[in-house]
């Protein structure tokens, strides 16, 4: 596989795993398996593109994938975490960290800690491991997160069960507020990751002024060449 080709291919497999296997007329069990077998002949009889699909493929994908958000047994395929369609979980419950740590918006920060996390329009909490893992995922959609930990110790001791998805990443059932505590704002793990954010954005800014400069110069040039004409 090219990179574009298995860029393309991860992301379809990611949402017939987690949100619309029937859109591809494939089943499903209930722990959210699936023949990598089936999946080759469904996507090459939906898009002709993938007429170089073999079941191995699917394999590449989950063992490429660092997050470990795929498990591959035999001929059959899940998702580990991020499901929108219902299934019964069946991942390991030990070894689980202390703490865990999850983002949110700072100005839905006070009602997280009046009603704590719901899992929204997923089926689960996704827990991050540490709290830079949890502001790489918060990143992905608010330009600073507020991290909340979670005390998965009272939890799991008060009867709350929580789940080893991926590398990283951890699910639950919605979390009650009194097992979560906010961690400052000056909290030096965050301090330099937004140092790391704040030195990008000041270069991807300067990049988009020397873009638009230079884009602007060739409309001029090519305007003055026209009048020539």
């Amino acid at each position: 596989m090219s990179d574009r080709e298995h860029n393309g291919l991860g992301r379809l497999v990611a949402g017939v795993l987690r949100h619309f296997p029937e859109k591809f007329e494939l089943e499903m069990d209930i722990n959210g398996w699936v023949s990598t077998r089936d999946m080759t002949d469904r996507f090459k009889a939906h898009r002709r593109y993938y007429h170089w699909l073999r079941p191995w493929h699917f394999k590449a994908i989950a063992e490429s994938d660092g997050k470990g958000r795929y498990q591959v047994e035999g001929d059959m395929m899940r998702a580990t975490y991020g499901h929108s369609v219902e299934i019964e979980i069946d991942l390991p419950t030990d070894d689980i960290p202390e703490a865990l740590f999850w983002p949110c918006k700072p100005e839905e920060l006070q009602n997280h800690l009046e009603l704590g996390i719901k899992a929204g329009d997923r089926i689960h909490v996704h827990l991050s491991k540490t709290i830079v893992n949890a502001l790489e995922a918060g990143h992905v959609h608010m330009p600073r997160p507020t991290i909340l930990e979670v005390d998965t110790t009272a939890a799991i001791v008060d009867g709350h069960t929580i789940y080893k998805a991926g590398t990283t990443v951890y699910l639950t059932e919605d979390i009650p507020p009194k097992y979560l505590f906010v961690v400052p704002s000056d909290d030096p793990i965050i301090e330099e990751m937004v140092c790391e954010w704040e030195v990008q954005e000041a270069k991807d800014a300067a990049k988009a002024k020397a873009d638009a400069a230079k884009a602007a110069e060739e409309a001029l040039a090519a305007a003055a060449a026209s009048e020539e004409e």
